[in-house]
C-alpha cells in the first residue's frame, strides 16, 4: 500500500467511527446496535445541559432517531453495561471479553474490597434474592455523611462491584438510575459462554480498538479501553504474529500505524485519493472520535479540553463545549444549553478555529446541524448569544 497522508488518515478514521457523509435513511432501532458494534463501546455520563452523552453519540452519526431505542436494547439485552473507556453501553456478544478479572482496574480492585467488606456485600446480595430489581435509592445511608459521585455510599460500591466481577448486571436505567438485578435473572445462558482467557480479551480489544480508529498509533490503543501499556505492547506482538493485523506508514510519523484487515479496502481506497468525506455534525465531549485529547491534537491539529473540569474563572470556550465536525475537520465549538421547558436551544458561545474560512456554505451548513440538533431535543427556537466571526451569531439565530 502507498504512505497515507494525513488527509487519508483523517478521512479513514471518521469512516471507521461511522461519521461520513452519505444518505441518511430514517433511523431504526437495529442502526443504534450496528453503531455500538462499530465503535465497541457507547461512554456513559449524567451530564445533561443537552442530551446526555451516549444519545449524543448516537444523534451525531444518526440524525433524528427515538432516545428510547437505547434504553430499549439494553433492558432486551442486546446490551450491558461495563467498564470499558469509562463505564458504558456495550454489545451483548462482547460479554465474555469482561468475565475475566480485573483486567481494568488499574486503580482498584472490586473482588479484593468485597472480599475484605462481607458484611455490606452479603447485605447487597440477600436483599437482591429477596427482592428482585434494585436500585442504591434502596439503601439508605447511615454514617452521617452526604453522598456524592465522589462519595458514595458503600452499598453503592457494591453493586458496582458485582457488576464489574459477574454476579449482578444492570437490568435498565430508569430516569437514568441504574437498576440491578442477578446475572442469572437477567442472563441466563451466561454460564454457557466461552471462557477467555486475559490474554484473549487483550488481544481482542486491541483489534477492537484498531478496527474503531481506522489507523491507530500504537501510543493511541492502551487509552480505547484503559488498558496497560504492557499488556498493549503484549498483545501487538501476539498478532502481529499471528497475522491478524497490520501496519501502515503515514506521512510525517516516525513509526509504522496499526490497521484492521476488515479496513484495507477502505485504506487502500483513501491512499488512492478516495478519501471518506465527513458529514457536519456537533459531537460530544465523550465522542470516541475526540475523547482523547492527545489522539484529537495529532490527528486533527485541535485542542480540547475539557472545561467542565475548570473553574468557572478559567474557562475559554464553556462549560461543556462540543466540537463542530465539517469537511474532515473540527474547525471549531460551541458551548450549549437546552432549554426544553422554553423550546430553546441556547449557544451561549461559538468558537471557529482561526484558519477557518466562513462562508456561504458553512454559514448554510451549520445553521442546518444546529436546527436538527434543536429539533431533535424538542427546543426548536435557537439562539446564539456570540459568535468568534462577526455576524454569526445573528446568522445562526432564529
Amino acid at each position: 500500500m502507498k504512505t497515507l497522508s494525513l488527509d487519508a488518515v483523517r478521512g479513514v478514521m471518521i469512516a471507521a467511527q461511522g461519521l461520513q457523509d452519505g444518505p441518511q435513511p430514517p433511523a431504526t432501532k437495529e442502526d443504534i446496535r450496528a453503531i455500538i458494534r462499530q465503535i465497541h463501546m457507547l461512554q456513559i455520563d449524567s451530564i445533561n445541559v443537552v442530551a446526555r452523552a451516549p444519545y449524543f453519540v448516537l444523534w451525531s452519526r444518526l440524525g433524528d432517531y427515538n432516545p428510547r431505542w437505547l434504553d430499549e436494547l439494553l433492558a432486551e439485552g442486546a446490551l450491558f453495561e461495563h467498564f470499558a473507556s469509562a463505564n458504558c453501553f456495550l454489545p451483548i456478544e462482547d460479554y465474555p471479553l469482561y468475565l475475566v478479572g480485573s483486567r481494568i482496574f488499574d486503580w482498584r480492585n472490586p473482588r479484593k474490597w468485597l472480599d475484605e467488606n462481607p458484611a455490606v456485600t452479603e447485605g447487597v446480595l440477600n436483599h437482591i434474592r429477596a427482592n428482585g430489581e434494585t436500585r442504591h435509592t434502596d439503601f439508605k445511608r447511615t454514617d452521617g455523611q452526604k453522598t456524592t459521585w465522589t462519595n458514595p455510599k458503600e452499598e453503592q460500591i457494591v453493586l458496582d462491584y458485582l457488576v464489574y466481577v459477574g454476579e449482578l448486571m444492570v437490568r435498565k436505567r430508569d430516569n437514568f438510575q441504574r437498576v440491578y438485578d442477578l446475572r442469572e435473572r437477567i442472563f441466563p445462558d451466561a454460564d454457557k459462554l466461552p471462557v477467555v482467557s486475559r490474554a484473549e480479551a487483550h488481544d481482542q480489544f486491541v483489534l477492537n480498538t484498531i478496527q474503531a480508529l481506522g489507523v491507530a498509533k500504537a501510543e493511541w490503543i492502551p487509552n480505547y479501553y484503559r488498558l496497560k501499556n504492557a499488556d498493549v505492547n503484549a498483545a501487538l506482538k501476539r498478532l502481529e504474529k499471528q497475522d491478524r493485523l497490520m501496519t501502515v506508514t503515514v506521512e510525517g510519523w516516525k513509526t509504522p500505524a496499526y490497521i484492521h484487515p476488515d479496513n484495507l479496502k477502505r485504506l487502500e481506497a483513501a491512499a488512492n485519493g478516495k478519501i471518506p468525506h465527513s458529514k457536519i455534525t456537533l459531537l460530544s465531549p465523550f465522542d470516541p472520535l475526540v475523547w482523547d485529547r492527545g489522539r484529537t491534537l495529532d490527528v486533527f491539529g485541535f485542542d480540547f479540553p475539557i472545561e467542565f473540569y475548570f473553574p468557572a474563572s478559567k474557562r475559554k470556550y464553556g462549560y461543556f463545549s462540543l466540537p463542530i465536525l465539517y469537511n474532515n475537520a473540527l474547525i471549531g465549538r460551541l458551548d450549549p444549553k437546552a432549554h426544553r421547558k422554553e423550546g430553546v436551544f441556547e449557544v451561549k458561545s461559538l468558537h471557529l478555529e482561526p484558519d477557518v474560512s466562513v462562508d456561504d456554505v458553512l454559514v448554510a451548513k451549520l445553521r442546518s446541524a444546529l436546527r436538527a440538533c434543536a429539533d431533535w431535543h424538542d427546543t426548536p427556537q435557537v439562539i446564539v448569544n456570540e459568535a468568534s466571526e462577526p455576524d454569526l451569531a445573528e446568522l445562526l439565530s432564529d
